[in-house]
């Protein structure tokens, strides 16, 4: 599948297809997963109606890529610079695309690292598998934390909730980072920010709204960070809308509370994320 131009952005992106009818956005800016349609004709992912698509500016929406940092783990800007910056297609085919970012050390001096980033996407009819290779290219060790930062798109966030974490140790970044143990499903009342440590690789987002589940199975990332940023923080987002808090919610697999991953020279290292939609 070839690069084309998206007609209301203006920017590069390509499309994946299955024969069954699912599909997938997948920009260069960024390597974002803009958008994954299942045969059945649902989009798992959420996109802002707001959201700016003008470099170096993030996408708001789908699976922004954090790397080398996430959030504020670090000397960088907010998640880094992988999201701001533009990969290049090395392979594709209908179903699969996989996007290379060539880091020199010099795009910032705060990470004066080189390094290699492959995102791959591969579309199936009702699933979507990402995986994430960092290779350190230079010398020297480099330690980063990241995510793919996966915004879902929900019926209504009060009837959604979130399975696999009962019993997980978290901390809670709306009271400072205290640690905090989750008890039963993660349910939505009030704003979210949470980094789930040392989670279970299977989590699922239960939708009884919709009369569906997405299953999030996750390899190499040992955190889950779960986010909705209610009313306050939504009004405060200039490319979010006010009400679009009630209709998504992050699931991020990440490398986060947990510590950083330090790679040695000419080592790699690879997370996955899998996303599978089934019905209730």
């Amino acid at each position: 599948m070839g690069i084309v131009k998206d007609d209301a952005h203006g920017l590069d992106k390509v499309v994946l297809k299955t024969p069954q009818g699912a599909s997938s956005e997948v920009f260069l800016h960024g390597a974002h997963v803009t958008s994954f349609k299942t045969a059945s004709g649902k989009d798992v992912m959420f996109l802002s109606k707001e959201s700016v698509f003008k470099p170096p500016k993030a996408i708001r929406g789908g699976v922004p890529v954090c790397f080398p940092q996430f959030g504020q783990l670090g000397p960088l800007g907010q998640h880094g610079f992988a999201r701001n910056t533009a990969f290049e297609v090395v392979e594709s085919s209908d179903s699969s695309v996989t996007l290379l970012l060539k880091a020199s050390g010099r795009e910032d001096e705060r990470y004066p690292h080189p390094f290699e980033l492959r995102v791959s996407v591969k579309l199936e009819d009702e699933a979507l598998t990402q995986e994430m290779t960092a290779t350190n290219t230079g010398d020297k060790p480099m330690d980063f934390t990241c995510a793919l930062h996966t915004y879902f798109s929900v019926s209504s966030i009060e009837k959604v909730h979130v399975e696999g974490l009962d019993g997980v140790g978290y901390t809670d970044s709306l009271q400072g980072g205290k640690p905090l143990t989750q008890d039963g499903p993660v349910v939505f009342r009030q704003e979210v920010d949470r980094i789930y440590l040392a989670t279970p690789d299977t989590i699922k987002i239960v939708d009884e709204g919709a009369g569906s589940c997405v299953e999030i199975t996750k390899t190499g990332f040992p955190d889950a960070v779960v986010w909705n940023p209610w009313i306050d923080k939504s009004k405060a987002m200039g490319d979010f809308g006010d009400d679009e808090y009630q209709v998504m919610l992050c699931i991020e697999p990440a490398v986060a509370g947990s510590g950083a991953v330090t790679l040695a020279p000419g080592k790699r290292w690879t997370g996955t994320q899998s996303l599978a939609l089934s019905n209730l």
